[in-house]
């Protein structure tokens, strides 16, 4: 993907946390094309106004100045644990904070993100939440922007074992599932993230959670149905459209 700075603004920052393993990669790209698909950005990676950097392969983003917004994608390490890489990418967000970029953290960006910032990331209690699964909007969420048109209840596919255990100051939780009370968070105006995967068709989801049950790591009755989830990918959509300085994807 192209770094390059246009007329028609700054690009979008994809800061890539990890890879899909190597089957889905196969079929269905890597999570930064997953999320060009979801979002509707292939227009504006034509444009040049579209970077991808890998902070898990050692890779480091420019000043938070140089971009329109960032995406911060899933990944299998674990928050807990610390790793340098990732210590380094929440040092880049609390900066990025502070210039007022528009942010947008999924799963591993959710839970890096309320690290950054002062929350407690840890292993969830009750274990692995994998499949599609109902989202609930609490009452703070009803002047949202970026959930204008969302149904009250809407599904999501999920893949996770940690959980935000305790918010950072300031976070206002917009959603919860029955299993995870910290859906979907709200830090400032252009500053969100979500537990689970709005990137994730039913296909992927599908995929990913078969590779789980036939490794052993999750039983058959735990997963629940595997679906598309357009309302969920809708919501990332409607943050990629609201970045200031980029031109309509049209798709």
């Amino acid at each position: 993907m192209s770094g390059r700075k246009t007329a028609a603004g700054k690009p979008l920052l994809i800061l890539q946390t990890g890879s899909a393993s190597f089957r889905v990669r196969q079929k269905y790209g890597d999570y930064d094309r997953m999320f060009v698909r979801a979002a509707g950005l292939a227009a504006r990676e034509a444009q040049g106004l579209l970077r991808c950097v890998h902070v898990e392969r050692g890779e480091r983003p420019e000043n938070p100045r140089s971009y329109a917004g960032v995406l911060i994608t899933g990944s299998d390490a674990m928050v807990s644990d610390r790793p340098p890489w990732s210590e380094a990418a929440a040092g880049w967000l609390r900066d990025a904070l502070d210039a007022e970029l528009p942010i947008f953290g999924v799963c591993y960006g959710h839970q890096l993100l309320a690290h950054a910032l002062g929350g407690v990331v840890e292993d969830h209690p009750a274990g692995l939440e994998a499949g599609t699964h109902d989202i609930s909007l609490r009452a703070q969420a009803a002047p949202e922007p970026l959930l204008e048109g969302a149904p009250r209840r809407f599904a999501a596919n999920l893949f996770h074992r940690q959980t935000v255990a305790a918010l950072p100051a300031g976070a206002v939780v917009l959603a919860s599932s029955a299993h995870d009370p910290h859906q979907i968070l709200r830090y400032a105006p252009m500053v969100w993230s979500v537990q689970f995967h709005p990137e994730f068709d039913g296909a992927i989801m599908a995929a990913i959670v078969a590779e789980e049950e036939e490794s052993g790591g999750l039983a058959p009755e735990r997963r629940g149905d595997v679906a598309d989830a357009p309302h969920a990918a809708a919501i990332l959509r409607r943050f990629a459209r609201a970045i200031p300085g980029l031109a309509e994807d049209g798709t």
